[in-house]
């Protein structure tokens, strides 16, 4: 927003549009879409970024998509893929909690998604949801349309029901483990995409992964809680360790990496092995592949990935086009720039770090620092820096071996 301070911050302030036009740099386009058809939540996370963090925009928006801007979304999305020719789409439905739009109106999404979309190029429909809600009708939605259903969840039943909470104060581990039970032990597994667990170092890494582990999950992932210069992540003051979080993802990856057989897929994991070994990364959380990923809000506005609220209020909004396709348009927006320029992205500090390919200088809003914006190393920087030089030690050893046999 003009007048605002964070409009004197990078990448509003200090990145040359301009200047990368003249020498022919080009974005690429979206190709994965993140659709809000549920803004509002049954559960009540403490440190979910969307409801606790800086923005609190979701107020604003109304509580489901309609049909109508669910529609108009699709069509936004086809004239983006026509123009672009992508050779495939990923639609995300997505929160809040996607659930809670109901069955009927599920149906009819992935309906027109399909109807809408699919003339123009593949289409790969997911479902990020908690779990609570999941049933035998969505499933057999889910499986009439081919959505992927990945689920959140935080470990065992002590460590999820630490902070995914009920309004009144209980936990929901019980409804997420029966949600997950129907998907992951009946006739629809093959739905099964993984599971996404927000680390708390105050719960036992290994509990944590085998209690993950007990879903049978093809893939995992561990996310960072969002926190940022200005608002410091949980439990990174008064430690006697200064990488808490590397400590606790290095005990997960030795169990991981030393199994007899290979559990599961570690996304995380897998992202920096691939790194280090020269191949090419589909992480945000790590490495500097372009981020090619747009939000549509519930009443079909434009965003950047929401993990961004975390840092101010705005900093994931893309101002409206005033003609022509959004996505189209946004694709010059400074702050969708910012993370497709890959090692110009990053501060003078970052560049200078001989493992900057592999960490990417970070998850971008973890870099935010009020007053300077997002060109900073990531608050993160020491735990990404002993959690990757220990998977690289891991990984260099087994080389030679491998080699050899």
């Amino acid at each position: 927003m003009r007048g605002s301070p964070e409009a004197a911050q990078w990448p509003a302030a200090g990145l040359d549009i301009a200047r990368l036009r003249r020498i022919g740099w080009q974005p690429l386009p979206f190709v994965e879409f993140v659709v809000k058809i549920n803004s509002r939540c049954n559960l009540a996370c403490d440190y979910c970024y969307v409801y606790e963090m800086a923005d609190q925009s979701w107020r604003d928006q109304p509580k489901s998509m309609s049909a109508r801007v669910f529609a108009e979304s699709c069509r936004t999305i086809a004239e983006h893929a026509r123009h672009f020719a992508p050779p495939a789409v990923n639609l995300v439905f997505h929160g809040g909690e996607p659930l809670l739009v109901g069955h009927r109106a599920l149906d009819e999404f992935a309906r027109q998604a399909r109807e809408t979309l699919e003339p123009v190029t593949e289409v790969r429909l997911g479902m990020q949801t908690n779990g609570v809600l999941i049933d035998d009708a969505f499933l057999r939605i889910c499986a009439r349309w081919g959505i992927r259903i990945g689920v959140s969840i935080d470990g065992d039943e002590a460590a999820h029901d630490r902070h995914r909470k009920y309004r009144r104060g209980t936990g929901s581990y019980t409804d997420v483990a029966r949600g997950l039970d129907r998907l992951v032990r009946g006739p629809y597994s093959d739905l099964y995409s993984g599971l996404l667990c927000t680390i708390d170092i105050d719960n036992d890494p290994i509990d944590t992964y085998e209690g993950l582990l007990h879903f049978d999950p093809p893939a995992m992932d561990f996310l960072l809680p969002h926190g940022n210069w200005t608002t410091p992540p949980p439990n990174k003051v008064g430690r006697a360790s200064q990488t808490p979080y590397a400590d606790w993802l290095i005990a997960i990856f030795d169990r991981w990496y030393d199994a007899p057989r290979l559990e599961t897929r570690v996304r995380l994991f897998d992202e920096v092995i691939q790194l280090l070994l020269g191949g090419p990364s589909h992480s945000e959380s790590v490495g500097l592949a372009p981020i090619r990923l747009a939000v549509i809000e519930t009443d079909g506005s434009l965003e950047q990935v929401d993990a961004l609220k975390s840092a101010f209020a705005g900093a994931a909004r893309i101002d409206a086009a005033a003609a022509g396709n959004p996505l189209d348009e946004a694709l010059w927006n400074p702050s969708v720039v910012a993370r497709q320029l890959g090692v110009e992205a990053l501060s003078d500090i970052c560049r200078c770090c001989p493992i900057h390919n592999v960490c990417g200088g970070g998850h971008y809003a973890h870099r935010y620092r009020e007053g300077a914006g997002f060109r900073n190393p990531s608050v993160y920087c020491a735990d990404l820096m002993k959690l990757i030089r220990h998977v690289e030690a891991r990984v260099r050893a087994d080389i030679p071996a491998s080699a050899a046999g």
